[in-house]
């Protein structure tokens, strides 16, 4: 753990222009600096970033941050590699507070990156003189140059090659980075022999495991590395590392199955292609690549396999969805794999054909209805009870409203009767998976209008509403285009102003602030900090999101900061807006007890003392309430 402290030093010894223009070119434009966004492809700048507020914010995709989450989006870094990435551009030494991982875990996690170093240097050293594999390369079509872009290697045919370039070939960290086999008898011998080797990097481009494939005819015909302390294939994707910027400069993403497609891809000049690693699509591979872009094409192979694969892939996405983001499914004819597809018509058709692969919700819908047969009540009930548990995981409401519809329309039912449906399947799964059988059914509840809609369309309360799509990045939604955005609450304009002037947190009335908003509870953690004795974050917004990382509020503070960043406050003004937003918040204290007492009234008359205290609870509001109201900030 990095002490809260020198985070907030750190963030106030950078400049958060300087930091980003490292990476990206800046343009001033008034108070703020523009580009295009890293994070989406666009040709108008809407990336902003503001010097006075140490934050960053695109207006086009919605992600905005500070310092260190930018480091952590665009390097793909995690929160302590950014921080030190970023104290060591100012030189500063990071600290530690006594809770992190032992100097001795860090010394093995170093030790493993450095073996799996030299072995990639070794491998890559290999492959020039061993001409029978320079020229399987050469048939696959692969020049020199995409060789070394991958720094593609070769394992010698040999049983213990590896000694050659590890001395102490007896380590036990040759075996925990999965360079070596331990058998029954105690030997040891290499685990790629006589094998095309790519290396696997991680997000910052260090090697962490290794694929061999073999040369012609053999098995199995690719081998990857166990997974270790460094490698866990559900998380990692070959060829991100190399393709990150490809991803953003075309606006998609290509996920195939092989890193031999990868690599064949990019002989072709497409360029943000991916591969798993042995595995299906994972959730967290979904996760990853929503950072890099808004769009992925899952690419598979046409044949019966090739579909099994990616209704795997669907099914492991559904959580993940975004309203404002596209997975799309292309199926390549059942004689070719990206490798060959490419080869025998060309990238320009390639790439013709992601951009026209069929889009998630349709691939679904023309899935489920191949399996059942629509023309009889029994397969439409069978497709409705099939669609059930995949419609409900659809994290996007959106897209999952429309889902729906398509459900309904294919079964021939209303979406009242379709939404009614999901309710009581869900009802019935736990039942069905071992509920107490003795336990008295559940009441059924009533059936929806056929119009239902989500609480979102009609404005009605709800107990869980799912969260905004970016939010689950940490991300600011993006504004709504058109229309005068609705007023801030009473806390939601206090949130505002103590965010530009962190220091007035200590003129606030803590119990006066509602706690039935998100945006008066991420006020009273900040007011908060006082009482724990912390020094409230004064290095601009940038560094009050960063105090709130991955805390309860940090999502709410990251909204509002967006909202904020291109806000210019009067100052001669804005401490009478803050007295403005404290006298109504006294009035909404004084309101809530007034109706606490009429209530009781209605019920039971108010004795004396309650009509007494009503009667001055009245005068105070009338008093408080003539002297201004709240500004729309």
């Amino acid at each position: 753990m990095i002490p809260q402290s020198f985070v907030q030093e750190l963030l106030s010894r950078v400049d958060i222009v300087d930091v980003i223009e490292r990476y990206l070119p800046l343009k001033k434009s008034g108070a703020n600096y523009f580009a295009c966004c890293p994070f989406h492809g666009e040709k108008s700048a809407s990336f902003s970033v503001s010097p006075s507020k140490q934050f960053y914010h695109c207006f086009g995709c919605g992600v905005n941050g500070s310092a260190i989450g930018f480091l952590m989006e665009y390097s793909g870094l995690g929160f302590v590699d950014a921080v030190k990435e970023l104290a060591g551009q100012v030189g500063l030494q990071v600290p530690d507070d006594g809770r992190s991982a032992t100097p001795a875990h860090d010394d093995a996690s170093e030790r493993l990156y450095e073996a799996m170093a030299v072995a990639a240097r070794f491998y890559r050293d290999q492959l020039k003189p061993a001409r029978h594999a320079v020229d399987y390369l050469k048939r696959r079509g692969l020049s020199g140059e995409v060789a070394a872009r991958f720094s593609l290697g070769y394992a010698p045919d040999e049983w213990q090659a590896l000694e050659k370039v590890f001395p102490d070939y007896r380590a036990k960290t040759l075996a925990d980075a999965g360079l070596v086999i331990d058998n029954d008898q105690g030997r040891r011998y290499d685990r790629f022999r006589n094998r095309i080797v790519f290396p696997i990097h991680d997000r910052r481009g260090r090697v962490i495991a290794f694929g061999g494939r073999v040369l012609d005819k053999g098995e199995p015909k690719y081998l990857n590395s166990p997974e270790t302390p460094l490698f866990e294939k559900g998380r990692e994707l070959y060829g991100l590392f190399l393709s990150q910027k490809a991803i953003r400069d075309a606006g998609f993403v290509v996920v195939v199955e092989g890193y031999m497609d990868v690599v064949a891809l990019a002989q072709f000049g497409i360029e943000n292609a991916v591969a798993t690693l042995g595995t299906a699509t994972t959730p967290h591979h979904v996760h990853t690549l929503l950072r890099q872009t808004d769009r992925i094409v899952f690419c598979f192979d046409g044949d019966a396999a090739g579909r099994r694969a990616a209704w795997r892939a669907l099914e492991n996405a559904l959580e993940s969805l975004r309203d404002d983001a596209t997975l799309a499914f292309l199926f390549l004819p059942a004689e070719h794999d990206p490798d060959s597809f490419v080869r025998a018509e060309g990238a320009e058709t390639f790439a013709k054909a992601a951009l026209a692969a069929t889009p998630l919700a349709r691939f679904l819908i023309q899935e489920l209805s191949a399996r059942h047969a629509l023309d009889s009540a029994e397969g439409r009930a069978a497709f409705v009870h099939e669609a059930a548990p995949l419609v409900t995981r659809i994290a996007a409401p959106l897209l999952k409203l429309q889902v729906v519809k398509a459900v309904a329309e294919t079964a021939g039912m209303t979406q009242g009767e379709v939404e009614y449906a999901f309710e009581q399947l869900a009802a019935a799964a736990p039942r069905r998976r071992g509920a107490d059988p003795q336990a008295p059914p559940r009441a059924a509840a009533a059936p929806p209008p056929a119009s239902a809609f989500p609480a979102e369309f009609t404005g009605e309360p709800a107990l869980s509403r799912p969260a905004h799509p970016a939010a689950a990045r940490g991300l600011a939604p993006r504004p709504r285009s058109g229309g005068r955005r609705k007023p801030p609450s009473t806390a939601g304009a206090l949130l505002r102003l103590v965010m530009q002037h962190p220091t007035w947190a200590a003129r606030l009335p803590v119990a006066l602030i509602p706690d039935d908003s998100p945006e008066g509870l991420a006020l009273i953690a900040i007011i908060d900090l006082l009482s724990l004795g912390e020094a409230i974050p004064a290095g601009g917004l940038g560094a009050l999101i960063e105090r709130f990382r991955d805390t309860p509020h940090g999502d709410t503070l990251a909204r509002v900061a967006a909202e904020l960043v291109d806000a210019e406050f009067d100052e001669a003004v804005v401490e009478t807006l803050f007295e403005d937003a404290l006298r109504k918040l006294q009035v909404d204290s004084i309101g809530k007890e007034i109706a606490t007492l009429l209530q009781h009234d209605r019920e039971q008359a108010l004795d004396a003392a309650g009509r007494h205290r009503l009667g001055e609870l009245l005068l105070e509001k009338r008093n408080l309430a003539s002297g201004g109201k709240v500004s729309d900030l």
